[in-house]
């Protein structure tokens, strides 16, 4: 099975690249080769293999999730370059004529 220098460009397309004469013929030689092997894999008999998610068996490796004691306010700002009434205090990242308030939604 071969892919078409058309559908080479329409997949571009609607992958929004632009691509040159040379990678198009490139794109397609790759694109086909890969449709083969694809092919080779389709003719195998899997009748006898049961559905997978995973090959190998998985298990998470989690801690139980427990409450801890947090870290005091007054610790965890005393790193910080600027804080006021427990909050980090940082630079405001609004430009000039946007609104000082959430987005209304």
């Amino acid at each position: 099975m071969s892919i078409s220098r058309e559908e080479v460009e329409h997949v571009a397309y609607l992958a929004r690249i632009g691509l040159s004469e040379e990678e198009k013929d490139r794109f397609q030689s790759q694109l086909s080769s890969i449709l083969q092997h694809v092919a080779v894999i389709n003719q195998l008999d899997t009748d006898v293999i049961p559905p997978t998610a995973q090959v190998i068996p998985l298990q998470n490796v989690t801690r139980d999730d427990k409450a801890e004691q947090c870290y005091p306010v007054e610790d965890i700002l005393a790193n910080a370059p600027r804080a006021e009434d427990h909050y980090f205090k940082i630079p405001r990242v609004l430009e000039e004529g946007q609104a000082d308030g959430p987005p209304d939604i």
